[in-house]
């Protein structure tokens, strides 16, 4: 019986198509910007996941408070410094800590003048090591920064033909706020938008380019093996609230394990998830309106019909279902072109984005939960546009139908 009424309600759809397929529209543009939406975001979540829980679970993570817009540290009141690096590594269970700096810097060749971020590279050979390690530095060509690389520059691959007019290469040289250095290595692309568009200049160049004093934007730590990573950082805090004298609610620093990062990122993304899926429903009702005006038209064209059923002795139950599921279908058709549609814009996207920057952070990720939800979903607003018009159907009375 369920299936008569489906080819039924297929066969009358088909008969208005055209009107079927503009009553879809809103349906299907609705759908497919979820599904993109959603898909994208979720494979954002992961790819963020994957890119903090790649610094392992023994590292930490300090940052002056407070700071605007740009590089972790830079712009907060009360900056990091080299007293708080000795300090943090004074508490027991820590094996290391590495500042470093993460600033805006002048870069010119010959009469090019441009700006860019510029990282430090530490000097000493394990806190050099333990910065390459977090980073996943890989050379492509030449060489990483060594201990006396105070004229010498590694930049990422792609800033040697992307950054300024004519290509640059190795052994070339630039001039940073104004002093001479030569480009020694270029970088593999991480796939990490800051981490690709920075140089890397060593810690006394950068301090000595930039006439700064003894501060840091940014302190990792490294944890000894078999330590309690949560109960090191209560210890951490407690220790730099003494030093830097500061009371506890008040501290002008943070500290975070990769953890704590990607939980705080995750709970953004839901957010935006949110308002964007909030902003797609809004298809998705003008989709359901113009559903319910399709059926309150079948209604009217169809009055005869309705009443010759009625007459043969259909109920009113199974007049009211045949709407819907007339109207169930509409919505089931729009939503899979609407995931159709969804995921070919969101592969795309996935395609450009890897081509154009090489990055891993822009993914489309699909789950059965996604696609069946959205269908789901799609099917049931499409048969909710329908219950009124549905109920208007199944209370004509047989002889006001016949006359009509």
């Amino acid at each position: 019986m369920i299936i008569d009424y489906v080819l039924l309600a297929y066969r009358s759809a088909r008969q208005r198509h055209v009107r079927s397929w503009l009553t879809m529209i809103g349906i299907f543009i609705g759908i497919a910007a979820i599904v993109a939406l959603l898909s994208l975001s979720s494979g954002l979540q992961s790819a963020v996941e994957q890119q903090f829980l790649k610094l392992g679970t023994d590292k930490l993570i300090v940052q002056a408070a407070g700071g605007g817009f740009g590089p972790p540290g830079t712009g907060a009141p009360v900056l990091l410094t080299t007293k708080d690096k000795n300090d943090i590594e004074k508490v027991n269970g820590v094996d290391l800590a590495v500042g470093r700096l993460i600033r805006i810097v002048q870069v010119q060749r010959d009469d090019e003048v441009k700006f860019s971020y510029a990282v430090s590279l530490p000097e000493d050979s394990k806190e050099r090591s333990l910065v390459i390690e977090l980073n996943n530095y890989a050379i492509e060509q030449g060489k990483m920064l060594e201990k006396n690389s105070l004229s010498e520059v590694v930049i990422p691959r792609h800033m040697t033909s992307d950054f300024f007019e004519d290509e640059v290469t190795l052994r070339d040289r630039l001039l940073f706020q104004g002093k001479e250095f030569e480009i020694v290595g270029l970088l593999k692309e991480s796939g990490n938008p800051q981490q690709d568009h920075a140089f890397i200049l060593s810690e006394s160049a950068l301090r000595d380019i930039l006439r700064l004093g003894d501060e840091y934007d940014i302190i990792a730590v490294k944890i000894k093996p078999g330590e309690d990573v949560t109960a090191i950082s209560e210890n951490m805090k407690q220790t730099l609230r003494s030093t830097r004298g500061v009371e506890e609610g008040k501290e002008d620093f943070t500290v975070e394990t990769p953890q704590q990062v990607v939980a705080t990122l995750n709970t953004i993304i839901v957010i935006i998830q949110g308002v964007l899926v909030g902003i797609a429903a809004i298809s998705l009702i003008v989709g359901g309106i113009g559903i319910t005006n399709t059926m309150y038209t079948a209604v009217v064209e169809r009055t005869k019909e309705i009443g010759i059923m009625k007459a043969l002795g259909a109920s009113e139950q199974k007049i009211q279902l045949l709407f819907l599921i007339e109207s169930g279908l509409l919505g089931m058709a729009g939503g899979v072109m609407g995931v159709a549609i969804g995921y070919g814009v969101s592969k795309s996207v996935e395609y450009i984005a890897l081509q154009q920057y090489n990055t891993p952070l822009i993914q489309a990720s699909f789950t059965p939960w996604l696609l069946g939800g959205a269908l789901l979903f799609a099917c049931l607003v499409g048969a909710g546009a329908g219950v009124l018009p549905a109920r208007q159907a199944a209370k004509l009375k047989p002889v006001d139908a016949l006359r009509a």
